[in-house]
């Protein structure tokens, strides 16, 4: 099994050269693809702009981190196509690799990783590594943007990739072989485009202000004078001078002393301050230069001078919803449309989907859930079927028995019951958000059976029937030792409901 060379991934991709459709196309041999191959300019310095700008550290490391940390189910879609209506597949090669892309990397890392190179470049790239004799995929590993190049093609649109190592060596690998996830370039359709690359000027100046307000410190960071004389100097006085200059004002020690200067010499000033030069001013703008390039809320970067609860919450479900959420769509899509398919037969009806990150809006869901019963009643008054309206505006099945709840004004009739449900409950509960999953066999026992599809209103209440959000409290099994293979869900939400 042959192993390709590179060098920022270790060692993992096997048998990729040989199969490559690149290498053996007609006119396309390894010596005409090389000299072809032009790297893309600047993503090695959008990358390395990370390490130089602490603004633009944070907020790339708080995208990441909250990104990869997401949890992802497999599922076997419904004919329905309903969400809820799907079953989860806990077991599943496609499943193990994307919580184990290779033998070095956890899930979690390995999408930190990739998604560091999509926020600094606009591209991540996932390279498949199988088995000689299989397609199915094997390994996941991510390449350095600046060393991938798509190789366009006239009639196919494209022909494959190219990697550069580290040593020089370029490795073909066929459209099969990678996936690429990218944010659109107007300019190249082969090609990502990502914030930082409309603000690299940025932040070389907020660099560059950051290198000037620690020179301060270490030498009162003076642009300098001129040191004026009235007449030419021999090489040995201009030598002596400067020596005795260095010797008695360079470095941190020897900061702001008086100088002293001999017959025929004057000091003219050149210097500027601090105050003149509003670095500060300028760190501040290029934070925020920063921020809006990433539409990135700034109370999520503990900036607390202006902050009050209302504003740190929505700056959470702005992160969460336009932030994470967008980055998670395009992610599951790769998975869907390129990766499960590898899988063959073994990918058909499969899906994967991820936590959703925004949280419940419980005011929201009320207002929701009154504004549905007033239209059910005002249709059911109509004259409409009573259960097709339930399904209509979105409602589960509710059966009428013809007796009002607690506290409730009689009712004669369905239309009635709704009718006092719109006409002014104070206050309408949040919907419920957490279902019980039970694996119904032979082997199913009955309190595991008979609290399947039970739906709680919060995560706290449905764990407290399933710690962890895994085995019935009530199991029976669970007292002979046998594991229960119940557990809770998150009832998803389309994006009809926001």
């Amino acid at each position: 099994m042959a192993r390709t060379l590179l060098g920022d991934l270790g060692h993992g991709l096997r048998n990729l050269t040989n199969r490559s459709p690149i290498a053996h196309a007609p006119g396309a041999g390894r010596s005409g693809l090389i000299s072809s191959i032009v790297r893309p300019a600047g993503q090695e310095a959008q990358m390395r702009a990370m390490g130089t700008v602490g603004t633009l550290f944070a907020i790339v490391e708080r995208i990441t981190t909250a990104y990869s940390q997401v949890e992802w189910r497999l599922y076997r879609s419904a004919k329905s196509g309903r969400p809820e209506d799907r079953v989860e597949v806990t077991s599943h090669a496609a499943l193990d690799l994307w919580n184990q892309p290779n033998d070095f990397m956890t899930g979690s890392m390995w999408r930190e990783a990739t998604q560091q190179h999509e926020e600094l470049t606009g591209e991540q790239w996932w390279v498949i590594s199988r088995h000689e004799r299989s397609s199915i995929p094997l390994e996941l590993w991510f390449a350095r943007p600046d060393r991938m190049t798509p190789i366009p093609d006239r009639e196919t649109f494209l022909s494959g990739y190219v990697y550069s190592s580290p040593t020089g060596e370029q490795v073909p690998l066929g459209v099969d072989d990678v996936i690429m996830l990218r944010r659109p370039n107007p300019l190249d359709p082969y090609r990502g485009w990502g914030p930082v690359q409309t603000i690299l000027a940025d932040l070389d100046s907020s660099r560059a202000s950051a290198e000037w307000n620690a020179n301060f410190f270490r030498n009162s960071a003076q642009p300098g004078g001129i040191v004026q004389a009235e007449q030419r100097l021999s090489d040995d006085e201009f030598n002596e001078f400067r020596d005795r200059w260095n010797e008695q004002h360079r470095g941190v020690a020897n900061a702001h002393r008086v100088a002293v200067l001999e017959n025929g010499l004057t000091w003219v000033d050149r210097s500027f301050s601090m105050n003149d030069m509003q670095f500060v001013e300028l760190r501040d703008a290029g934070r925020e230069i920063i921020r809006e390039a990433f539409g990135f809320p700034k109370p999520m970067l503990g900036t607390v001078d202006d902050a009050n609860r209302a504003n740190m919450e929505a700056a959470e479900d702005i992160f969460a919803k336009w932030l994470i959420r967008t980055r998670l769509q395009r992610t599951k899509q790769a998975l869907n449309t390129r990766l499960l398919p590898m899988y063959g037969t073994l990918g058909q009806g499969l899906e994967f989907d991820y936590e959703d990150p925004v949280s419940d809006d419980v005011e929201r869901d009320s207002k929701q859930l009154t504004a549905q019963s007033a239209a059910a009643g005002v249709l059911v008054q109509a004259g409409f079927e009573p259960a097709g309206v339930l399904s209509a505006v979105g409602l589960p099945e509710i059966p009428f028995v013809g007796k009002p709840s607690s506290g409730a004004p009689a009712a004669d009739s369905w239309a009635d019951a709704v009718a006092n449900l719109t006409g002014g409950l104070p206050k309408v509960e949040a919907a419920m958000r957490w279902e019980a999953v039970a694996v119904i066999d032979d082997d199913t026992c009955q309190p595991c059976a008979d609290n399947d599809g039970k739906t709680y209103r919060n995560r706290a209440s449905a764990y407290k029937d399933y710690p962890g959000g895994k085995g019935y409290v009530n199991c029976v099994g669970a007292e002979f030792g046998n594991e229960c293979r119940c557990h809770v869900k998150k009832r998803r939400k389309t994006e009809d409901d926001e």
